[in-house]
């Protein structure tokens, strides 16, 4: 595999385990960062987020927007739970975690590639999203509900979902009290067959939709609901 390949491979995985809260903004988790990064042990991959944290505070950026300690519940024998630290990472932090990761791993080398050549390109940050017009924020939330949705297809795909267009509609009923794709196409006088519905939403209708597709493609990963079995079918 070349070397570019690679570093599309490497995009790839980043962008998969990337997640997306109710306002838009992408994160990721440190701990699952960490297995991308070819660390098996937490306190390691610690040590080098502190030299991470440390770095972007001597550049004069405020560290705690960037690393947001959290804490998060794992399930444990006989039906315990433990909390484990972890921490919600910017694509920034993520970068600043590459350039201080062990040199000598091949998968720090690619990641450190891939967050130089993401950084350049500027990203909207939410002051610059709360300035565009209505317009603007639906064209650049739709486009994120479009990448989103091609992850969750083929999250779905790999959990064994063979009836898409069931599964989608699934996921619609959640969020519109039990109305399909159709039925939310014939309120907004459009035809499904020829128009897509996420064409006719506005930029909070569209957030919500993101909303609901990032957090279907975490319950797939994860296995937490046995409902979605239906669907696999």
């Amino acid at each position: 595999m070349s070397k570019d390949e690679l570093i599309k491979q490497t995009e790839k995985t980043f962008e998969e385990i990337k997640h997306i809260d109710e306002d838009g903004n992408e994160y990721w988790y440190a701990r699952e960062l960490m297995n991308t990064l070819g660390y098996a042990k937490w306190e390691n991959f610690r040590s080098v987020i502190i030299k991470a944290i440390q770095s972007c505070e001597n550049s004069n950026v405020n560290a705690d927007e960037h690393f947001a300690e959290v804490g998060k519940t794992i399930k444990m024998p006989k039906g315990a739970e433990k909390i484990i630290e972890d921490y919600e990472l910017s694509r920034y932090a993520c970068y600043l975690i590459a350039q201080n990761g062990s040199p000598t791993k091949k998968q720090i080398a690619l990641a450190q590639t891939y967050f130089a050549v993401q950084t350049r390109r500027q990203e909207i940050t939410r002051e610059e999203y709360n300035k565009l017009s209505e317009d603007e924020k639906r064209l650049y939330t739709r486009k994120n509900v479009s990448d989103r949705n091609k992850y969750l297809y083929q999250t779905a795909q790999q959990s064994g979902v063979k009836n898409y267009g069931k599964f989608t509609n699934y996921g619609y009923k959640g969020l519109y009290n039990g109305e399909t794709a159709q039925d939310i196409a014939i309120r907004k006088g459009i035809d499904p067959k020829k128009e897509e519905i996420l064409d006719y939403m506005d930029s909070t209708e569209l957030a919500a939709n993101l909303f609901r597709i990032t957090q279907t493609d975490e319950v797939l990963k994860n296995r937490e609901f046995n409902e979605l079995s239906i669907l696999v079918c």
